[in-house]
């Protein structure tokens, strides 16, 4: 009976927030470089801690972070050649958290390839001969969003391709308004090509397929909702913003990315 009654109490304990999670993870103590937008970024929102502060805290991750508030897909190179200049041969893994200035902006989904048809020497038994067949080829463009991350994985595949790289979905997101110039509807609208939040969602969970790398559904798992009125408060605020977490917020991000990690390696 005591037994059960202290597992309740610290069960209780870690769900308000009072205890960490257990460290027990292959990430403890690793370094990882944080590829992102505002919502990673740790000059956005002032006395806001966020989510991989947490994971720093609860797995003593080194966390190398290049996030800028409003970047998009297209930086993802960018960012990459700085942990590369500034942590060379550091970073255990990399995590990438963007898609919903992509949307913001309207950027076109675009398509993971094009195709052509060519001749390819081939043999299925017999002695070979061309045939001609159709050819697929990845799109590498920044006028796209499926082509923005075609070349972000690209890249971060050729510079770091001994090391994990994990991508977050984008979360819910609702209505902003940081100025008169910066006026963000909620996600019920569409963006102006036409296309919803939940289509950049099901791209970056596309790219799971495309480039072999992890996905972590943020989008789904976090439970994070700024259009439910009663989860405001897990946002900045209700009156302008809500559309960045807030502490409670990122509490909430940090500690589904902890149990969704503990299924990834971090090193090979």
């Amino acid at each position: 009976m005591r037994k059960k009654l202290w597992i309740a109490l610290c069960l209780l304990l870690f769900w308000s927030g009072q205890a960490q999670p257990p460290a027990n993870s292959a990430w403890q103590g690793k370094r990882v470089g944080y590829i992102g937008d505002s919502i990673t970024d740790p000059n956005c929102c002032p006395g806001v801690k966020l989510y991989w502060e947490f994971l720093a805290e609860w797995l003593q991750i080194t966390p190398f972070v290049t996030a800028v508030s409003g970047r998009e897909w297209n930086d993802v190179p960018h960012q990459g050649q700085q942990l590369l200049e500034a942590h060379p041969g550091e970073v255990d893994a990399i995590l990438v958290f963007l898609g919903t200035n992509d949307f913001n902006a309207g950027v076109p989904l675009g398509v993971w390839f094009t195709e052509t048809k060519e001749e390819v020497m081939a043999a299925t038994g017999e002695p070979q001969q061309l045939y001609l067949r159709t050819k697929r080829t990845p799109v590498m463009s920044d006028s796209t969003f499926r082509g923005r991350i075609n070349l972000g994985l690209s890249f971060l595949k050729s510079h770091f391709p001994e090391k994990q790289i994990v991508l977050l979905t984008p979360i819910h997101r609702a209505y902003a308004k940081f100025s008169d110039n910066n006026v963000q509807p909620d996600e019920h609208y569409q963006n102006k090509c036409g296309a919803y939040i939940d289509d950049y969602v099901q791209a970056v969970k596309e790219a799971a397929n495309v480039w072999s790398v992890p996905v972590i559904d943020l989008n789904a798992l976090s439970g994070l909702n700024p259009m439910i009125e009663e989860h405001l408060p897990l946002f900045r605020d209700p009156g302008f913003d809500r559309l960045h977490p807030n502490t409670k917020g990122h509490e909430r991000i940090a500690r589904t990315l902890y149990y969704q990690l503990l299924a990834l390696p971090c090193l090979f």
